[in-house]
């Protein structure tokens, strides 16, 4: 069986919502990253004591999960319900193949390993 790797750049105050739906769904084991980015909206201008200032890079969450491609269709759809506001910023979901998983303790490979 082939495996898929999901990546999800999130709002940051989004993600224990999406955690926990991801749970309820029975989908279990993610990496998470704080990291700064923009997309389309890039970025936007702040004042802070009287001087404007650009702020380019915004923050966000990387979600990182590795599962069975027959499960990627239902974490898409958890994460896209979970995370979204509506609103410009909302981030991404990209879906990837993965070629090989293996876990370091017992050496196990595939679905096993994950």
């Amino acid at each position: 069986m082939s495996l898929k790797k999901v990546e999800a750049i999130i709002k940051p105050f989004k993600l224990e919502e999406v955690k926990e739906a991801l749970h309820d769904a029975g989908i279990e084991g993610m990496t998470v990253t704080e990291v700064k980015g923009f997309g389309r909206q890039k970025g936007h201008t702040e004042i802070y004591r009287g001087s404007e200032y650009t702020v380019d890079f915004l923050p966000k969450v990387k979600l990182e999960i590795i599962l069975a491609a027959s499960s990627v269709d239902k974490a898409v759809a958890v994460i896209l319900k979970a995370s979204k506001t509506g609103k410009i910023g909302d981030g991404k979901i990209f879906v990837l193949p993965v070629d090989e998983a293996i876990r370091i303790r017992t050496e196990d490979k595939g679905e096993k390993a994950i």
